[in-house]
């Protein structure tokens, strides 16, 4: 399967894992993304993304056409050192963020991904990201839904749990 979304990836937990950035045109995709390499992620994919899913994980590649580019919005195309693949652990999402969501995920590639909204063009944005893929990626999905659930704070419906 073929997604309008980028792919990045940092390396935590021994591999490199990933989050597709996916959002509508001119939302700031690749601008997160080019900000993100210069924070120490690595470019899997930029534009379109190619996921599936084997052994009960979501990988994705760029497509060959477009392997090892990204698009620098007012500069061009250009050429950018590559991953050949990476586990996707998770999905961000270009636009308003809320202080403290409530967890979410989707489907993407045939597994379910937690998901997450990034402002992209915050300069907090990697960061958070980073965070995001450490913290909520693959094997820390079901332990931060947990906590999630048996949170401390306050929920915003009033109650005190």
């Amino acid at each position: 399967m073929i997604l309008h979304a980028g792919l990045i990836a940092c390396w935590s937990g021994g591999s490199w894992r990933g989050a597709l950035i996916e959002g509508a045109s001119g939302a700031g995709k690749s601008d997160l993304a080019l900000r993100c390499l210069d924070a120490g992620f690595r470019l899997v994919a930029d534009d379109r993304t190619i996921v599936w899913r084997s052994g009960g994980r979501v990988y994705g590649r760029a497509p060959e056409t477009l392997f090892g580019l990204i698009e620098a919005r007012g500069v061009g195309v250009l050429p950018e050192p590559a991953l050949a693949y990476c586990e996707v652990v998770l999905v961000a999402v270009c636009g308003p963020a809320e202080r403290l969501p409530e967890p979410q995920t989707v489907v993407r590639g045939g597994g379910r991904l937690p998901l997450v909204a990034v402002s992209p063009l915050e300069p907090s944005a990697p960061a958070k990201l980073r965070r995001a893929i450490e913290h909520l990626g693959a094997g820390a999905k079901t332990a931060y839904l947990a906590r999630r659930s048996a949170s401390p704070w306050p929920s915003t419906t009033g109650d005190s749990r």
